[in-house]
């Protein structure tokens, strides 16, 4: 991945994009820090679509299972019972 710093990636935003549709995800930085990435979108997608929960890790997960909230049942009236002939 190359590194752009933010003033030559504005300057040169033509030739970043070029670079990042031919190569890949590029780095700019601001003051030499890490600020930005700027990334194609078919791997953009990937991403995104793999970032989703799966239904199998939702059951599993706890945090799934607790919030649930199930209205607790009124006890006064029974349900009616159906019979199928």
């Amino acid at each position: 991945m190359k590194v752009w710093p933010v003033q030559h990636a504005k300057a040169r935003f033509a030739e970043l994009m070029d670079t990042c549709l031919e190569r890949g995800p590029q780095l700019v930085t601001r003051r030499g820090q890490q600020a930005a990435v700027l990334v194609p979108m078919r791997q953009r997608q990937r991403l995104a679509q793999a970032a989703k929960p799966t239904l199998k890790d939702l059951l599993i997960s706890d945090i799934a299972r607790t919030e649930l909230q199930i209205p607790s049942h009124d006890k006064r009236r029974p349900r009616a019972a159906h019979l199928i002939a």
